[in-house]
């Protein structure tokens, strides 16, 4: 069952500063601020959240199809997807622009000072759902302004469910804006900051935006997540990691575990704990996507952290 993935490709370009920032920038200079630091240690990951939901949904089994954009630099991407067996068919290379890419440096403190270039993301309303078929659901994963609007409204005008997840693209609406998408979609999915962003902007509290939907997922972090469904709200616990070593990207494999069982029909408690599952696998690894695990695998690390099985 296929589902579209709505949302960024991204390389992650992330450096390792061996020192404090603190003690190189100077606080009574800090309007004239001219700093260089030395990283020694560099890599690169793949990232993006239509790369990392896919890379994740794949893994467990489901059928994604990517609806993003790329630039002049993606032939490792696209020859990443083709490894991976990734459907390219709506993943749109655009001319004279670098793909999306994040490049983060790190202190000692884990104080991070990132630059984000959007390159070929912001001309993601080229894409168009009208150009898919055999689409079972949806998601709107953070993406180009225009891209995001657009998609929102071509998936509710042709009946098709999706999941809103604004992630970091939620500072770019007002309320009117957010409430649109809210009205729309079937399914809001966002973290505890976001969700109270959500709220301030919109003026609504959680219980009444989880009214507007099918379900609203929140996601805590070490504390879980709470899905509003039904007038019901189910508290997920969180699965104790092998080793916490990255939190990048675990939103996404939450995510992948939510589409996963909301397309095969699987109650909340259960979509909760996969997506739960699937957070915890990957926060063990660096970058979004270096987990790599068989279906047979995961449904062995749900049954050892909830006792049932999976598949």
């Amino acid at each position: 069952m296929r589902t579209l993935i709505c949302g960024s490709i991204a390389y992650d370009n992330i450096m390792v500063f061996p020192d404090h920032f603190k003690n190189h920038i100077l606080p009574e200079k800090i309007h004239v601020l001219n700093v260089a630091f030395l990283v020694p240690e560099m890599r690169r990951e793949f990232g993006g959240c239509a790369g990392n939901i896919a890379y994740n949904l794949n893994m467990l089994g489901g059928e994604p199809v990517m609806m993003a954009t790329i630039g002049d630099d993606h032939t490792p991407y696209s020859a990443r997807f083709e490894q991976l067996g990734l459907t390219q068919q709506h993943v749109r290379h655009i001319a004279d622009t670098f793909t999306a890419q994040a490049f983060i440096t790190t202190d000692l403190d884990d104080n991070q000072i990132t630059a984000f270039h959007p390159g070929a993301m912001n001309f993601s309303h080229l894409n168009s759902v009208k150009d898919t078929n055999n689409i079972r659901l949806g998601i709107i994963a953070p993406d180009g302004r225009d891209g995001m609007i657009q998609h929102a409204r071509e998936f509710h005008e042709a009946g098709i469910p999706f999941v809103f997840d604004p992630g970091q693209g939620l500072p770019m609406y007002n309320g009117e804006e957010l409430l649109d998408f809210i009205d729309k979609a079937d399914y809001i999915a966002v973290n505890d900051y976001e969700g109270q962003m959500l709220q301030d902007r919109t003026g609504h509290n959680l219980e009444s935006l989880a009214n507007k939907a099918k379900a609203l997922i929140i996601t805590l972090g070490a504390q879980g997540s709470i899905i509003y469904a039904s007038g019901k709200k189910i508290e997920i616990p969180c699965v104790k990691p092998k080793q916490i070593v990255d939190p990048t990207g675990c939103g996404d494999a939450y995510r992948a575990g939510l589409l996963y069982g909301i397309v095969n029909n699987l109650d909340w408690q259960i979509t909760g704990q996969l997506g739960s599952l699937m957070g915890a696998l990957k926060i063990a690894q660096r970058g979004g996507q270096n987990h790599q695990f068989s279906r047979d695998e995961i449904d062995q690390y749900y049954f050892e952290s909830f006792g049932t099985r999976i598949f």
